[in-house]
């Protein structure tokens, strides 16, 4: 790591981490008690300093599930799992037909973000009267917590649909409101990022290096409530905020779409909302002990993958479809287990041979001078954004060998990573899995430890939201909306693939094709960055693009190793942890979930 990012590291530990770090170490007792219940007010917010630490608690929730003690499947990257583009070797039990409402992860993110909407009604209902802070940064704090809060029923409302309401602090015992309905909460989210919209203190934006920056701003409102429009369907409320955001200041960022996600330009223009993260225990983001590999710095564990099915939406460059029969004739109708001879690596040996055959493998169809060009070829020229998200076969990676960076590439079969051509090694080399590149760190110095590091992970960036208003833009349309189409070539056009419109290959003839580009464009940009599942579930696509016959975890080639089962339409709304309404009778489940 060079020495400006050291540096820089240090201010932003200063700023922010430090924060919330110095809350949770020697205030612990005090704050984490009683999560569900306030923060006691006798004894927080008569200082300016507690002020300040009291506002970075109700930022810290945002924090809930990123852990290096194993994957809690809850860290906003890991819920794609349950998508279109990540699939995850430890099955779910989404997945596999086998959840129900006592399952871990249903109680713990209703926990993680009722922490949070606690933690910020403290603050809302008990900081302005008690605090000697200056009266601006009070009535910012309060717009800050407003738009926290908003987002974390936000969340809630996603998942479960419809939750009870508590805007006021209340103990454990007096948690016992009914559930109101889905709108209901659409309108109290609503209700807090109007009001913190009204606050003239909240600035429209954080420049990089700004000793605030990573707080909530005007253009992250605008973004959070455009996008709860969207849900609700109010199509030119959501157009209408979507513009503002860019007004506010927010632009693509104008570099390689791959460099967008080091930690140099965590700070663009692009960033809108991210998750502030340092390369210190417990503060930053466990993306690489997750999603690296065993040739990775730290020797990481590769859980969460990249489906082919995300692999292969990726086109080529000029807009034309990617189709594997246009690299090998007569691949696409071929049984898929015998699809592996193509992928098999140069210069097999009798022993590699020898068991390729024992697999009943076709090996007339094995080029022994050529086998790995020819797969190659199958990844060059296309969108951009394949390489710098995926590692694919063939492809190199910086990782990490006897303390010296070391070049690696994914070989099958793999043999071993200290051989001169540096097979690239994972946790799984008994099969042939596409990997993450996206927030996965290369070479020695991009990450001082493989459980925390330091790159910002966006919650919202401008890329959603031009899409976002794309989309909207699309569903008022009758027809094929020019305006959408010019938001979406924004987003083809840094990535440096062609526009829409621009070819035969991209021409949209229809309203509905054009949604359905919008959609895929979505998937594609946004990989690993937690955003795929809950597009899925607000489109109800699951049962098309997950839960079809034949689908599941599957190899480079499209071999299923665990199928996936589709349990019924209930899947699109979460139960309500059987916990909670053990302890509240009030409290109605949802309808497929049982009592």
């Amino acid at each position: 790591m060079n020495k400006n990012i050291k540096l820089y590291q240090v201010r932003k530990y200063g700023l922010f981490a430090l924060l919330v770090g110095l809350l949770t170490g020697c205030m612990s007792d005090l704050l984490d008690t009683k999560p569900y219940d306030k923060v006691n007010a006798d004894d927080m917010w008569t200082t300016d300093y507690l002020t300040d630490l009291g506002m970075g608690r109700v930022y810290s929730a945002l924090r809930a599930g990123y852990s290096s003690s194993g994957a809690s499947h809850r860290a906003l990257y890991q819920f794609d799992q349950l998508g279109l583009s990540t699939q995850c070797r430890d099955i779910h039990g989404f997945m596999n037909g086998t959840i129900n409402s006592s399952n871990d992860l249903f109680k713990n993110v209703w926990k993680d973000m009722y922490t949070g909407i606690a933690r910020a009604n403290d603050l809302i209902n008990n900081m302005p009267a008690l605090s000697p802070s200056d009266e601006a940064k009070k009535r910012r704090y309060v717009a800050e917590a407003k738009f926290l809060r908003a987002y974390y029923y936000f969340r809630l409302n996603q998942l479960f649909k419809g939750v009870p309401v508590y805007l006021e602090e209340v103990e454990v015992e007096e948690m016992n409101h009914p559930r109101e309905t889905e709108e209901t909460i659409w309108e109290v989210v609503l209700k807090d990022l109007n009001d913190a919209l009204a606050e003239t203190a909240l600035p429209d934006k954080y420049g990089a290096g700004h000793a605030d920056y990573g707080r909530v701003t005007r253009g992250a409102v605008y973004a959070l409530r455009g996008k709860v429009y969207l849900y609700m369907k109010e199509y030119e409320k959501a157009i209408s905020d979507f513009e503002q955001v860019g007004k506010c200041g927010y632009d693509l960022f104008t570099g390689d779409y791959k460099v967008l996600f080091k930690e140099e330009n965590e700070q663009c223009d692009e960033m809108i909302f991210s998750i502030q993260n340092i390369g210190v225990d417990k503060y930053g983001t466990d993306t690489q002990f997750y999603c690296g590999t065993r040739s990775s710095y730290g020797s990481c564990w590769n859980t969460f993958l990249v489906s082919p099915n995300i692999v292969d939406m990726y086109e080529y460059t000029d807009g034309t479809k990617f189709d594997w029969d246009d690299i090998i004739p007569g691949y696409n109708s071929m049984p898929v287990k015998d699809r592996q001879v193509y992928f098999l690596r140069d210069g097999l040996t009798e022993e590699e041979m020898h068991e390729a055959v024992l697999k009943g493998l076709d090996m007339s169809l094995y080029l022994p001078a050529g086998n790995e060009e020819r797969i190659r070829k199958a990844y060059e020229n296309r969108d951009p954004r394949l390489e710098a998200n995926v590692i694919t076969p063939y492809a190199n990676y910086l990782g990490v060998l006897d303390g010296k960076d070391f070049n690696t590439t994914l070989r099958w079969p793999f043999r071993n990573q200290n051989e001169p051509e540096g097979d690239l090694r994972t946790d799984t080399p008994t099969y042939f899995y596409y990997l993450h590149r996206k927030f996965v760190y290369e070479g020695m110095y991009e990450t001082p430890n493989r459980a925390y590091c330091p790159t910002d992970f966006p919650v919202i960036r401008y890329a959603d939201v031009l899409l976002m208003w794309a989309e909207a833009l699309a569903e008022l349309a009758g027809g094929v909306s020019t305006e959408a189409i010019a938001l979406v070539n924004r987003v083809r056009e840094r990535a440096g693939v062609a526009p829409l419109n621009s070819s035969p290959a991209t021409r949209v003839n229809s309203r509905q094709e054009l949604i359905e580009r919008i959609r895929n464009e979505r998937r594609i940009e946004f990989v690993n960055e937690g955003i795929n599942y809950f597009d899925e579930l607000r489109w109800k696509t699951l049962e098309e693009v997950v839960y079809y016959s034949g689908n599941g975890i599957k190899q480079v080639w499209g071999e299923v190793v665990s199928a996936y089962l589709w349990p019924g339409d209930h899947l699109y709304t979460w139960p309500i942890p059987l916990t909670e309404i053990q302890m509240n009778p009030a409290i109605t489940q949802n309808p497929g979930w049982g009592s």
